[in-house]
């Protein structure tokens, strides 16, 4: 789809964008629980005395607050030491016992956390698998994740303005953001963190063919444009995908090495 590119398409997103833009920041979650405000407050019941897997877990926020709230036991699992080191001492700022980070937790779970993953993930198909594999029959997972690859701003950090990732080819984009970030990325997969391109519909595929069934399935709609979303557009007016996954399958029950979760793997 995208129409502009090489120096053209570049010297364009310089005049247009000479400096970072401050999109995606997380200031919708200031003051409030970002795990309640994507699950709802009866999350907290479904995760109270057991043991939770915080998929992804970044510097631990959320591992922290689902111990706080009652889980039995909360593993933060991520493929980067330096973000678990950084959550490891924000769990014992916060004198918080049950809660461990690591790589591989050494048991499995009866509930998966998920939160802003499925967009960044540079295998989601393995990744589903994977948390397959670590939780207990009968245990369920928990995804949200968000804006997905048709959002006005699906392409994060490229999103110079809305859809401006469809607009541009990707070397372009990738040239212009060198003057930004220095890793030396030269595809959406490789800047940190990782974009996958993940649509609402590639995703219902893979859910499909994983060992994971659905219990729910929600396309949250952008507030501004509620009234316009429905199936035929929610690809381009969805701001958040939230799901409930069920899993029965014993034969996959076990706890495996998870997946890279990220491109940064």
């Amino acid at each position: 789809m995208s129409v502009l590119g090489g120096t053209i398409g570049y010297r364009m997103l310089r005049t247009i964008a000479p400096v970072e833009r401050d999109r995606l920041n997380g200031r919708s979650y200031s003051g409030r629980s970002k795990i309640e405000a994507n699950f709802g407050c009866e999350i907290w019941n479904e995760i109270r005395n057991k043991t939770i897997i915080d998929y992804g877990c970044g510097n631990g926020i959320e591992a922290i607050e689902l111990a706080q709230h009652g889980a039995g036991q909360v593993y933060g699992i991520d493929i980067l030491e330096k973000r678990l080191e950084a959550a490891r001492l924000e769990a014992v700022r916060a004198e918080c016992p049950n809660v461990k980070f690591c790589r591989v937790p050494p048991e499995p779970a009866d509930v998966i956390i998920s939160i802003d993953g499925f967009e960044h993930f540079r295998d989601p198909a393995g990744v589903l698998e994977s948390m397959a594999m670590l939780l207990k029959p009968g245990g369920s997972i928990f995804i949200s994740f968000g804006p997905t690859w048709y959002h006005p701003l699906g392409g994060h950090l490229f999103s110079v303005f809305p859809w401006a990732h469809l607009v541009f080819e990707e070397t372009a984009l990738c040239r212009w953001r060198s003057h930004i970030r220095s890793d030396g990325a030269e595809r959406f997969c490789d800047v940190d963190g990782g974009l996958n391109r993940m649509t609402i519909a590639r995703f219902e595929r893979l859910v499909r063919k994983s060992p994971l069934g659905v219990d729910r399935f929600e396309t949250v709609p952008i507030r501004k444009a509620r009234a316009f979303h429905n199936r035929m557009t929610r690809e381009f007016l969805t701001a958040v995908v939230r799901c409930k996954l069920v899993f029965e399958a014993p034969e996959y029950c076990g706890v495996g090495e998870p997946l890279a979760m990220s491109a940064s793997a």
